[in-house]
């Protein structure tokens, strides 16, 4: 089952006040963005975060999942709770300015 459209507009109205928040869709699912910076991974109506030691302390009482086959193990978000998701998109966007994904050459 696929992630629906209601509650990716829900997921980015959560956290609006972030930035230019956007989503495209990816392999079925979707992926959120902050200023262009890739944040959260939707996957069966699911918010993931990638799993990195500076949400270690917010997010010590998250439930821990695999987005899809093969991918290593995720911080599962509570979009509801608006305050932690916000805090959440902060550290994940330093972290990502500070360690920016490296892209293969082909």
């Amino acid at each position: 089952m696929s992630s629906t459209i209601d509650f990716i507009d829900y997921a980015v109205d959560q956290i609006a006040s972030s930035g230019d928040v956007t989503f495209k869709r990816m392999f079925g699912e979707f992926m959120i963005y902050v200023n262009n910076v890739p944040i959260f991974l939707v996957c069966d109506n699911t918010v993931y975060v990638k799993k990195i030691n500076e949400l270690d302390s917010i997010l010590s009482d998250a439930l821990l999942g695999i987005p899809y086959p093969n991918a290593k193990e995720h911080f599962i978000v509570d979009i509801d709770d608006k305050d932690l998701s916000l805090k959440v998109v902060e550290i994940a966007y330093l972290y990502r300015l500070k360690n920016p994904t490296k892209k293969s050459k082909k």
